[in-house]
């Protein structure tokens, strides 16, 4: 009945004076608990589907949702309500709206999910990662949350597309804490991907993710911290991620460029540098939403454009931004899959997919053996990002002093701080690995729109600033 009502959506709102219009018909179904300490704190279901009309009259944008609909009568009146809002705005805006042109797809795409996910199966895999995460004697607290999302997503426009897309997320998210003589430290991990129970079992078990927080918690209750220089680190996948999302990904985003994000979310320091070199010949970004069981897997955007893969940084040189129809006509480019919104409640927004760096050709064993003083940095922790995403610190889980290509000490409550530019003309290694790590929490707009998505790369090398909290 949802695909009905967007379909009518559409032509009501062009029978009320609407240009162009869009309908998102979504319907989405969550399972999930928390467990600490071997006990379920709550288990959470929900269940949720509506519309969101959004429509393009006068050169302007409207937009209405709806949720739980129930007759027609109240999506011809939503419809009319878009139209009028877009009518309203449209008499204050001095530039008008253009979209460029896209192909207008008919599609149903269901994507893999290779075993369903059931609340007693997450619950046993959750109780035995608790009990390995306890089983050290200086952990005081496990924290354990995994949920199942199923979503189906139906598009219609006016220009005739009409597609379906329907996928279903598993997301664990585990923390180990211990705790001993004052000193506390926590080791945390996200996993999990689009599909099934697929993406925490078997190759992705979550046991041997519970083992490694454990003992890396317990690790550093003994670690030293890191005095403050400049040098040379070396970044693990899980790190780069974080650096990847923070630093790359949304200062690449057009309505960023454009300045539209400014009061908001920031901008991007490099407006304007389209063909300019950013960085050296290692830095090399993508963009690539089809990119199967990643977060940011998706085969079309929210404005029904089909998913490629896009270059953003080639050999330093800032190549491309990430497009929607709108940005794309005054960019005078391409849209290019960017569009996206966490639900249909909310407008689209230009959105990263999956942006990571592109790997390289070393050893990532090999990276750190020529570095006579610098730090091996792993995984990400809690950003600190300026307006135009030009000065950057990210703190990191924890850290090992590099001598004489030597690794050495455990290192804790490590930041790491760096300018974009310099930062990236130092990057002189990426690994010939490559990983991708779910982002489950990335925040922009407003509203508030949380979206996930994929972030990653290699190893990688360069040269940054580097201290430990207090130091």
């Amino acid at each position: 009945m949802l695909q009905d009502y967007a379909d009518k959506a559409v032509q009501f709102a062009l029978e009320h004076g609407a240009q162009y219009c869009d309908v998102r018909a979504e319907a989405v179904t969550s399972d999930g608990f928390v467990l600490e300490n071997g006990e379920i704190e709550h288990f959470a279901s929900t269940n949720d589907h509506g519309l969101g009309i959004r429509v393009l009259a006068s050169g302007a944008w409207g937009f209405y949702s709806i949720s739980d609909p129930q007759s027609m009568n109240e999506i011809k009146a939503s419809a009319q309500e878009a139209v009028k809002s877009a009518t309203h705005y449209a008499a204050l805006k001095k530039q008008k709206i253009k979209l460029a042109e896209t192909r207008a797809f008919v599609d149903k795409v269901d994507f893999a999910c290779a075993i369903k996910p059931t609340i007693k199966e997450m619950t046993e895999i959750a109780f035995r990662c608790d009990k390995i995460i306890r089983s050290r004697k200086t952990i005081n607290k496990s924290s354990i949350s995994i949920h199942h999302d199923s979503f189906s997503k139906y598009f219609v426009n006016s220009d005739g597309a009409k597609i379906s897309q329907n996928f279903d997320d598993v997301i664990a998210n585990l923390s180990a804490t211990a705790h001993q003589s004052g000193v506390t430290q926590s080791v945390s991990s996200t996993e999990g991907g689009r599909g099934g129970m697929e993406m925490i079992t078997g190759k992705n078990d979550l046991a041997l993710v519970a083992e490694s927080i454990s003992q890396k918690a317990t690790e550093l209750i003994d670690a030293k911290g890191a005095k403050e220089e400049k040098a040379t680190v070396v970044m693990n996948p899980d790190f780069v991620a974080l650096l990847a999302h923070e630093i790359l990904g949304h200062p690449s985003e057009a309505d960023r460029v454009l300045g539209k994000e400014m009061a908001w979310a920031g901008g991007a320091w490099w407006a304007g540098k389209l063909g300019s070199k950013i960085g050296s010949a290692e830095l090399n970004v993508i963009d690539d939403p089809t990119i199967p069981s990643t977060l940011g897997w998706y085969k079309y955007d929210d404005e029904g454009v089909i998913a490629t893969k896009k270059s953003l940084i080639e050999n330093g040189i800032l190549s491309g931004h990430m497009q929607s129809r709108e940005t794309a006509s005054i960019f005078n480019s391409s849209p290019n899959s960017s569009m996206r919104a966490t639900g249909y409640a909310f407008m689209p927004l230009v959105r990263m997919a999956c942006t990571c760096i592109a790997p390289g050709d070393w050893n990532p064993q090999e990276m750190f053996k020529d570095v006579k003083n610098g730090y091996l940095i792993y995984n990400m922790k809690v950003p600190s990002i300026d307006m135009m995403r030009y000065n950057w610190s990210i703190s990191c889980q924890y850290a090992q002093k590099i001598e004489n290509g030597e690794l050495k000490e455990l290192l804790r409550d490590v930041i790491v701080m760096g300018v974009a530019p310099e930062f990236f003309n130092s990057i002189d290694a990426r690994g010939n690995d490559f990983t991708i790590r779910p982002i489950t929490n990335c925040g922009k707009g407003d509203p508030m729109q949380i979206m996930r998505m994929g972030n990653g790369g290699p190893h990688i090398r360069g040269v940054a600033t580097v201290k430990s909290v207090g130091a």
